[in-house]
């Protein structure tokens, strides 16, 4: 099921590559779609082995964006698949606890990489908040992470820039909602709409 939510998260990227690309002109390169893409078709490219379970997977993957996603998301995303992965080393089948630290771990992972927090308009601002909503969850985790990121993703708009070429437009990027926080809401999205909710 992980490959297919992120051939899901990865069919959005690229129905949604102009948004980003166009958030990503107001406050950053322009660029942020184009590279999800690139990123995301690599992924969807990778086959996952019978035997390596989801960890090997992920680990894969994260590797994959690291290396082909530029800018900021690239390193960030695959922190997060790349933390979440040694947690979800304790499979066959992970449940709801395991998730939870997983993605905790994810959260925690792109904390300390792009050294940022809530407030500073990062894709951090959509993550933290999804997986703690994630976490609260026992009936359909995936929906209550999506809803929240997606309402987080809007907030971002009120947020002034602190982290990366954004933070050199100070107050001139309020009214823009971060481009890494609307590709963040919808790998949340996909997870609501293809894996499993308990």
């Amino acid at each position: 099921m992980v490959h297919e939510w992120l051939a899901c998260f990865a069919e959005r990227v690229e129905t949604g590559r102009g948004l980003l690309n166009e958030l990503d002109r107001f406050i950053g390169d322009g660029d942020h779609g184009t590279n999800m893409v690139r990123g995301m078709s690599a992924v969807v490219a990778l086959v996952p082995e019978p035997d390596q379970g989801i960890s090997g997977y992920l680990r894969q993957v994260a590797m994959t964006l690291i290396r082909d996603v530029g800018g900021a998301a690239g390193p960030l995303y695959g922190t997060f698949f790349l933390r979440a992965c040694g947690v979800l080393a304790i499979l066959p089948e992970p449940s709801h606890a395991v998730w939870c630290a997983a993605l905790q771990a994810g959260v925690e992972g792109v904390a300390e990489r792009g050294r940022c927090m809530l407030g500073d308009k990062t894709l951090f601002d959509v993550l933290a908040p999804a997986v703690d909503a994630f976490a609260a969850d026992f009936v359909d985790p995936w929906g209550a992470a999506a809803r929240r990121a997606d309402s987080s993703r809007l907030q971002t708009a009120d947020m002034i820039a602190s982290k990366g070429r954004a933070a050199f437009l100070g107050t001139r990027s309020l009214g823009v909602v971060d481009p890494g926080a609307t590709s963040a809401s919808w790998l949340m999205a996909a997870g609501a709409e293809v894996m499993p909710s308990s």
